[in-house]
C-alpha cells in the first residue's frame, strides 16, 4: 500500500495544477485573490509554521466545492509555510477511497495533512458544515430523480452553488473556521 510521504511526492505542485485547469481556473484565482486571512489568526499560523505540515490534497478541477474550498486552504498555506500537493481523484481510486465521505461518496475535495514523517494529522473536507447545510437547503427544492424536470432544475441549482461559492465571501469565512478548526485539534 502507498503511504502518505509517497502520495504527497505523486502529487502536482499546487501552481502547476491551477495553471493546467480547464474548468473552474478563474474562479478559483479571484477568490484566492480576495480572501485574506486576518491579522488576528497570525499568532495561529505561526504555532502552525512549527509543525511542519504538508498537505495532500484529492480533487479534480471540475469540482466546484474544490474551486471554493482550495484558494482557501493555498492562503492558509502560504501563511502557516505548508507545502500543498494535488492528487487527482479520478486517476487516484486507492487514496479517495481510504476517504470515502459517509463511508461511501467519493466526494471532494479531501484535504490530508501530514507531518515530516508522513503521519496524518488532519483531515478535513470535502465542505464546511454551514455550506452542506446550504447545499442541502438549495437542493431540498429539486424534484424527484425520476422527474423529467430534474436534470434541468438541478443544472440551475448548480449554477447557483456555483455563484455562490465564487462570490459569498460568508461562505468562505465558514470554510476558512471550519479548515481552521481541524487544524486547531493537531
Amino acid at each position: 500500500m502507498t503511504t502518505l510521504n509517497e502520495w504527497f511526492e505523486k502529487g502536482i505542485p499546487a501552481k502547476e495544477f491551477i495553471s493546467s485547469m480547464k474548468v473552474h481556473k478563474e474562479n478559483l484565482q479571484s477568490i484566492q485573490e480576495r480572501f485574506s486571512i486576518t491579522e488576528a489568526d497570525q499568532v495561529f499560523l505561526n504555532e502552525l509554521k512549527s509543525k511542519e505540515l504538508r498537505a495532500i490534497v484529492i480533487t479534480e478541477d471540475w469540482c466546484g466545492d474544490a474551486m471554493m474550498n482550495i484558494p482557501i486552504l493555498l492562503n492558509i498555506s502560504e501563511a502557516a509555510n505548508i507545502e500543498t500537493r494535488m492528487v487527482l481523484r479520478d486517476q487516484n481510486l486507492e487514496l479517495i477511497d481510504q476517504y470515502l465521505t459517509n463511508g461511501t461518496a467519493r466526494s471532494i475535495p479531501i484535504f490530508i495533512f501530514i507531518d515530516r514523517n508522513g503521519e496524518e494529522k488532519a483531515v478535513w473536507g470535502p465542505r464546511a458544515p454551514k455550506v452542506q447545510e446550504y447545499v442541502m437547503e438549495l437542493r431540498s427544492d429539486l424534484p424527484a430523480k425520476d422527474d423529467e424536470s430534474f436534470e434541468a432544475e438541478q443544472k440551475e441549482v448548480f449554477k447557483k452553488i456555483t455563484v455562490a461559492f465564487s462570490e459569498d465571501k460568508h461562505l468562505w469565512d465558514e470554510v476558512y473556521g471550519s479548515i481552521k478548526e481541524a487544524l486547531g485539534k493537531i
